[in-house]
């Protein structure tokens, strides 16, 4: 880092500086430019997976249909039930690549995921509840119930990681295990109930966002929106909170209530999808260290990851239509599980090599 001859900062790479009396923060050129190809390659896979259902129409014809300009038939079927679900793919995508960046990097692990920490599980054990004791599948609820059982999840695994503070490892360990716990209970609520509610409820489980309508897209994406901002607001606190919280104090950051907002956002990003579409597993957990080492950045931008999520998703939504045009249908949680598996088996190698590297 050097001293620039009119007193600026030259970090060593090209950077974007935005500022404004709210927040003010400089991203790399490399990351902003990898992330809009990222998100350009997620829209086209979610484009050309419009191409594919029951009713195959070529490419041409789905820009047309967005546009308005095409045959009635093909304007019904692209913008009334394939739309929703493509813009669905990258919005949600990008909704589990930001939560994954935030909880990695508060607990400053690759580990740190919704999903693994069991965020994941109280969203859908509330939903759970819901469907199958309360017996409402109303949006709104169902959303509100997710968000409420990953807070607490949330707040249950803090407390019981707590000792003189809360470490990332720690804060995994407990949060696989109230995930169990939680699994577990799901799952005796499953058995216990009728057959068709419970098809109903395993249906969810599964992760399917060909189920996305505009009735429960259009309040996602504006949710959406608001934690975009506040992810966006809390950015530079998350990276000061990166290199510990004291060095966050002497920066002039409440560190305590940034990561209570940070919390909260990150769970309402999983939260929010689990209630729309379903749990969706390993995005959170693959797209912000995926991003990371494209963009070789030295921590995990929420930019990227979120750009990541997206095209994630959005290809595996593509690979499980075109599974189903010779198969059969395949929900896209799946699709994430088989590929997210994998990779989280070489994680965990890749970190038991490297904490014993560090013992020997």
């Amino acid at each position: 880092m050097l001293m620039k001859e009119n007193n600026q900062i030259d970090y060593g790479y090209s950077s974007l500086t935005i500022r404004n009396r709210f927040f003010s923060f400089r991203l790399p050129i490399k990351i902003l430019t990898v992330s809009l190809i990222l998100v350009i390659l997620g829209v086209c896979a979610a484009t050309a997976a419009a191409t594919l259902g029951d009713f195959p129409i070529t490419l041409s014809q789905v820009i047309q249909a967005i546009a308005g300009v095409g045959e009635e038939f093909h304007v019904l079927i692209v913008r009334e039930w394939r739309l929703p679900v493509a813009i669905a793919a990258v919005v949600f995508g990008a909704l589990l690549g930001l939560g994954g960046a935030i909880f990695q990097s508060l607990t400053r692990n690759p580990l740190g995921s919704p999903d693994i920490i069991g965020f994941d599980a109280g969203s859908y054990t509330a939903v759970v509840l819901l469907m199958l004791v309360i017996g409402t599948t109303q949006y709104w609820v169902i959303a509100a119930g997710a968000i409420v059982g990953g807070a607490i999840t949330a707040f249950v695994v803090y407390i019981l990681s707590w000792r003189n503070g809360v470490q990332g490892f720690r804060l995994i360990v407990v949060g696989i295990g109230v995930s169990a716990m939680l699994t577990s209970i799901n799952s005796y609520l499953i058995t216990r109930a009728d057959v068709d509610d419970a098809m109903m409820v395993g249906f969810w489980s599964a992760g399917s966002i060909n189920r996305v309508t505009w009735g429960s897209l259009t309040p996602s994406v504006a949710i959406s929106v608001a934690i975009f901002g506040l992810a966006l607001v809390f950015a530079r606190s998350l990276h000061h909170m990166e290199m510990g919280d004291d060095t966050a104090l002497t920066h002039g950051f409440k560190v305590s209530a940034a990561r209570l907002v940070l919390i909260v956002v990150g769970v309402a990003t999983t939260a929010l999808v689990t209630a729309a579409a379903g749990p969706i597993g390993f995005v959170a957990l693959a797209a912000p260290q995926l991003a990371r080492r494209i963009t070789n950045s030295p921590g995990v931008s929420l930019l990227s990851s979120a750009a990541m999520g997206a095209a994630l998703l959005a290809i595996a939504h593509l690979l499980s239509l075109i599974i189903a045009t010779f198969y059969r249908p395949i929900p896209v949680g799946l699709i994430t599980v088989s590929i997210g598996g994998c990779y989280m088996i070489w994680l965990l190698i890749q970190e038991a090599r490297r904490y014993y590297g560090r013992i020997a």
